[in-house]
């Protein structure tokens, strides 16, 4: 993580949960972004929210081409998608 005092930090919410699960099995590989939402549940839920609206509304590309190029770009950028 390139923000420790973020990771370190981390209020009681339902990212924390999936951050914790995942690193009981051990897991090392999850979206970063998941410490930020952790760190801020608030803003976090706002921004989940507008991107499963950027990715889920209706457009000339279906949600899943959408997806598609959201994961190719995260690999090309060494990201967890």
């Amino acid at each position: 993580m390139f923000l420790p005092g973020v990771e370190a930090n981390s209020k009681p919410s339902p990212w924390t949960r999936a951050i914790d699960a995942l690193r009981a099995t051990g897991a090392s590989e999850y979206p970063q972004i998941w410490h930020l939402f952790a760190f801020k549940p608030e803003a976090g839920e706002h921004l989940a929210r507008f991107t499963q609206a950027i990715l889920r509304e209706e457009a000339p590309l279906t949600p899943g081409f959408r997806e598609l190029i959201a994961a190719y770009t995260s690999r090309k950028n060494h990201c967890p998608f």
